[in-house]
């Protein structure tokens, strides 16, 4: 494995300290168990300790990655691919076309990460040869408990017959881990209360009565400015209550939670990560397992439950050494046990407007990879049909039948007029801004 590239591709110098702490240890334990805050970076600790144990020469599926949402296995596999290591990876997931995921076997990977549902419905289906899976890993294993996929990692696990490494993650402490893993007397590194890896978070409280809680939210948000920001319900209801008079108000958003179809929740996140707009407002689903890093606020709308819950929210800001900021929302009688009742009060004074401004929209493209179109093609197309300059070119996700591109905001209309009648490896195609 040639980590220096590895680390090159994926624009970092080095691993942070438990990253390799746990890459070493992968290298002389068979069973580990990874306890770090959500943001530390616990995916590449997982991914350079299962590349270590992949052979070259080997076919078939070689490890197997189980996650607990559609999300976190797509945010695996990107990451997995821009690691340049020459090894296939597949995602399976609900929600995906199982047609396709079974035609992507016919060359199996060697790596396939997906949800336990999706993972279980193949091997009953003998998509892939169990036989040839060495290596397995759980993230966010206390999130798969809590979500019920006991039943159906218990059936993933026990059909590996020659598994030799395993390895859990979980941002929580874990009372005992089940049997059905197959992990006895594990490694455990724990970096829960490590102050290198804990995030850099200021709070504090905005108080409002309940029933100017929405309209203090848009204060706050115009204050805020530009910089990305999470809003965090309890409710779906209110997530789209918000998004809807932020929309109405003509300010660019993003509405995600588990009601919605997955090709709108994966596009909301998409615009979200691609700066086509800076305000995503979310249920706890995306409190952990996606892939969007630079989130600079995080507003409590709605306080959870649970002290867990609201660590896990608050860990979607401040990742990887930033810095960030946490809002909670709340009346002045409200008292809750995990939040310190002295924290500064954010004062909302003047007549802030919001800037709806966005460096990027995004583009639809009706060409994906079962059309042989990769990012490359793409770029080449925009650069030298278009006219565009590389600058003007944004974050791009291919999918199955169709492709998504971040384009300069200003230079979007003109674009779409030029390429009307242009086709990209001699297929004419539809192009347009992506639908909210």
């Amino acid at each position: 494995m040639d980590k220096a590239r590895i680390l090159k591709n994926l624009d970092i110098s080095a691993l942070n300290t438990m990253q390799e702490q746990t890459y070493l240890t992968a290298q002389k334990n068979q069973n580990i168990v990874l306890l770090s805050p959500t943001g530390s970076g616990k995916t590449l600790a997982f991914l350079f300790s299962i590349l270590d144990r992949l052979n070259a020469n080997a076919k078939g599926v070689q490890a197997v990655i189980l996650v607990p949402t559609r999300e976190l296995a797509l945010q695996i596999e990107t990451v997995f691919k821009k690691m340049g290591t020459g090894f296939k990876i597949n995602a399976c997931y609900g929600g995906h076309s199982t047609r396709v995921e079974m035609n992507n076997f016919s060359t199996p990977p060697a790596v396939l990460v997906g949800t336990p549902g999706r993972i279980a419905f193949h091997i009953k289906e003998s998509s892939f040869e169990t036989d040839s899976v060495k290596s397995y890993v759980i993230d966010e294993f206390d999130k798969a408990l809590e979500l019920g996929f006991q039943e159906d990692m218990d059936f993933i696990i026990n059909s590996f017959a020659h598994t030799s490494f395993r390895m859990l993650t979980s941002a929580t402490k874990l009372d005992k881990i089940p049997v059905f893993t197959g992990i006895q007397k594990p490694a455990v590194i724990e970096f829960l209360s490590t102050e290198e890896v804990k995030p850099d978070l200021t709070f504090s409280k905005v108080i409002a009565p309940a029933e100017e809680k929405l309209e203090t939210t848009i204060k706050l948000l115009a204050k805020i400015g530009r910089d990305t920001t999470l809003i965090f319900c309890n409710h779906r209801d209110a997530v789209d209550r918000i998004s809807e008079t932020l929309t109405n108000k003509g300010v660019s958003n993003s509405a995600f939670h588990g009601g919605m179809t997955q090709e709108d929740r994966e596009r909301a996140i998409l615009k979200f990560r691609n700066k086509s707009c800076h305000i995503l407002i979310s249920t706890d689903l995306a409190s952990r397992g996606l892939d969007i890093p630079e989130i600079g606020h995080v507003i409590h709308y709605q306080i959870p439950d649970k002290e867990e819950t609201f660590t896990h929210r608050n860990g979607r800001t401040a990742r990887m050494k930033n810095k960030g900021k946490v809002y909670i929302i709340t009346t002045k009688e409200e008292e809750i046990d995990f939040i310190d009742p002295n924290l500064p009060i954010e004062v909302l004074k003047g007549n802030h407007k919001i800037d709806n401004r966005t460096d990027f929209l995004t583009v639809y493209i009706s060409a994906g990879k079962k059309d042989k179109v990769n990012k490359v093609d793409i770029v080449g197309f925009f650069i030298k049909t278009g006219g565009l300059q590389k600058e003007d070119i944004g974050l791009i996700e291919v999918k199955d039948t169709q492709s998504f591109v971040a384009i300069n905001a200003v230079k979007v209309k003109a674009i779409l007029k030029k390429l009307e009648q242009a086709k990209i490896k001699n297929k004419k195609v539809k192009i347009a801004i992506a639908k909210s």
